[in-house]
């Protein structure tokens, strides 16, 4: 076996590259290493090198000056364990490494390096990858009265499996007329899976990161007892939904140190511990677009082709469109149609159509039943079908109380859930996760499948007709659309915050909004669930 070892002339880093392994590991420290490199000639069950290093350590004392101690509950404290910290360059997982750190534990800190393969044509160029580096490595240099922490830091470069695991599926789920979450593949395939193959020679104890979110690990008479996903102490920025398709076997081997921290308490102590990066505002999107929108990258990996967009109930021809991967259901932003406004409310994937409606919200068009596929239920076992279960159909503060039963799949294929909601939801997009519930314990999620028939936003026959039309030049010019009076019609629940709610739904699918519009409009939903159902689970 051969091993590719380079280190710089300070010993300050060291790259390790097995040319059978496609994951290359990069070594940096704040000072010269001092270390002793054992090098096994025997691959790891993930087909890796065995590689053990030393780990530059210091004391859990307080450097800085904060107490520390009545934010560790959620960091095993006094246990000394060894752990691998996952480092963005942000400031959540900048102040989880010092949580860690303070909890007594011996830390190495990875980042992350994706991007497109080089036979792909990429924007990852724009990406801030450089600047989140930068950060990481300020954070783990940082010093105090002449003290440093002096945390390790290695890269791990992870491009070959973002693209196929994560990249690929998106640009698949697209071109079937889907609306994937790239998140929950991140987390699943990428952060807690090929990035836990990478390292799991290593022999560390826990894999931690800045999520916000609590695991209940079983200790000592407990070990059979499985370790639990729960919510979050802060109600807004719980991301139990992108965590909830993990396996058991991952979520054993996590830590989430802010899980019992708000926010904005996370913020206070980034200013407390004047981390190098306090200041950074929250990253939004899918990191290898950088500055590139969601929608040009779609284009530059699908294409286009140009098809029709109909009036779901009177079949008119309203104008043509670029690809019906281009759009979800309840999309309103991008229409480009007057009189509006327009929703997205189904697709044709065969013919190419889009049909959009401006009675989305009308009280006899909503949707409360719908199927859940690709289930992973974290226990193994699925809940019992009388349980009183929750469920998120997207990320933010609202549940839905729901109850479900369990029916064979189509040809044989795995089960799925037929879940039914108390209240209609109009942002239900095949593609899209949904995370149940027992209480404050996440028991893991399915993804959405396509309507039934019956199920979906009523199209008329002649709608209908006009998109199996092969030959749709016939159709003329579009029609003039009328603009209608301001005032909904009278039957109509739409609002104007509704509106937004679509508008904001669509951005958050396309990676689009704005940090603060994200957290408005997360607290307009959970003061909405509070006064309509009078109960809510507080995270």
């Amino acid at each position: 076996m051969m091993l590719r070892i380079a280190v710089n002339p300070s010993l300050t880093s060291l790259s390790i590259r097995n040319p059978n392994f496609r994951s290359c590991i990069s070594f940096f420290s704040p000072k010269p290493f001092s270390l002793s490199l054992l090098l096994n000639h025997r691959k790891s069950s993930a087909g890796a090198v065995a590689v053990a290093a030393n780990s530059i350590t210091t004391s859990p004392s307080n450097l800085f000056n904060v107490d520390l101690q009545p934010y560790l509950s959620c960091s095993m404290p006094n246990k000394r364990l060894k752990v691998a910290v996952l480092l963005s360059g942000g400031v959540d997982s900048s102040v989880a490494l010092r949580l860690l750190h303070a909890a007594g534990h011996s830390c190495t800190a990875f980042y992350l390096k994706i991007w497109f393969q080089e036979d792909f044509e990429n924007f990852w160029n724009e990406c801030p990858w450089e600047d989140d580096l930068k950060y990481a490595k300020a954070v783990c240099d940082q010093g105090y009265a002449g003290a440093k922490v002096d945390v390790p830091l290695e890269v791990v470069h992870l491009t070959d499996e973002y693209w196929k695991n994560v990249v690929s599926y998106i640009i698949e789920e697209y071109r079937c007329g889907r609306t994937p979450n790239p998140d929950v593949l991140c987390n699943t395939r990428i952060k807690f899976g090929a990035f836990m193959d990478a390292i799991s020679s290593m022999e560390f104890d826990y894999v931690a990161s800045g999520h916000y979110a609590n695991i209940v690990h079983s200790f000592t008479d407990q070990m059979d007892k499985p370790s639990v996903l729960e919510l979050s102490k802060d109600m807004v920025k719980d991301q139990t939904y992108f965590l909830s398709h993990l396996s058991l076997i991952q979520l054993k081997r996590l830590l989430f140190p802010l899980g019992c921290i708000p926010k904005d308490e996370v913020r206070r102590l980034a200013t407390k511990l004047d981390l190098p990066n306090r200041d950074r505002k929250d990253s939004q999107g899918i990191c290898f677009l950088g500055k590139i929108k969601f929608s040009e990258f779609v284009a530059r990996h699908i294409g286009e082709k140009e098809g029709i967009m109909l009036e779901a109930e009177t079949g008119d021809f309203l104008g043509k469109h670029r690809g019906f991967w281009f759009y979800t259901i309840g999309q309103r932003q991008g229409l480009r149609l007057p009189g509006g406004p327009w929703y997205v409310v189904e697709k044709d994937i065969k013919n190419n159509v889009v049909f959009v409606s401006r009675n989305y919200f009308s009280s006899d068009k909503r949707r409360r039943l719908f199927r859940v596929g690709s289930l992973k239920w974290i226990s193994g076992e699925p809940p019992e079908q009388n349980s009183q279960l929750q469920c998120k159909v997207r990320h933010g503060p609202g549940f839905y109380h729901c109850s479900f039963t369990m029916e064979p799949g189509e040809d044989g294929h795995e089960d799925v859930a037929v879940v039914r909601l108390p209240e209609d939801d109009q942002g239900l997009a095949a593609g899209q996760f949904t995370a149940f519930y027992q209480q404050r314990s996440c028991i893991g999620s399915g993804v959405i499948l396509e309507s039934w028939d019956d199920q979906g936003f009523p199209v008329c026959e002649k709608a209908l007709e006009i998109a199996r039309m092969e030959d749709k030049s016939k159709l003329g010019k579009p029609v003039k659309i009328k603009v209608r009076p301001e005032t909904p019609p009278k039957g109509s629940s739409q609002t104007d915050r509704e509106r937004e709610l679509a508008d904001c739904q669509t951005a958050i699918t396309n990676q689009e909004i704005p940090s603060s519009k994200l957290e408005s409009t997360s607290i307009f939903i959970m003061n909405w669930l509070q006064k309509i159902r009078e109960k809510w689970l507080h995270m």
